[in-house]
């Protein structure tokens, strides 16, 4: 199972997307400042996830959300 995300900074002004096997493990890295892009604007706090069981769908999607209209679809949608 393949899990694309979306984290969100606790002040509300940075997002992240990412992809990962291990939601909880990949969220205790971003917070414990082991994922370096994301490391200086923590805590962040999951806003959403969408499970994907094929993994080229999950890059896929994972891709599109880290295009512009991707960001925008989740900004109003997600």
């Amino acid at each position: 199972m393949k899990y694309v995300y979306i984290l969100e900074s606790l002040d509300s002004r940075h997002f992240y997307v990412g992809i990962t096997d291990d939601l909880r493990a990949r969220l205790i890295k971003h917070n414990a400042g082991e994922v370096p892009h994301t490391s200086k604007y923590r805590p962040w706090r999951l806003k959403t996830y969408v499970a994907f069981s094929n993994e080229q769908q999950a890059v896929a999607f994972e891709k599109y959300l880290k295009s512009a209209s991707g960001r925008a679809f989740a900004k109003k949608r997600l």
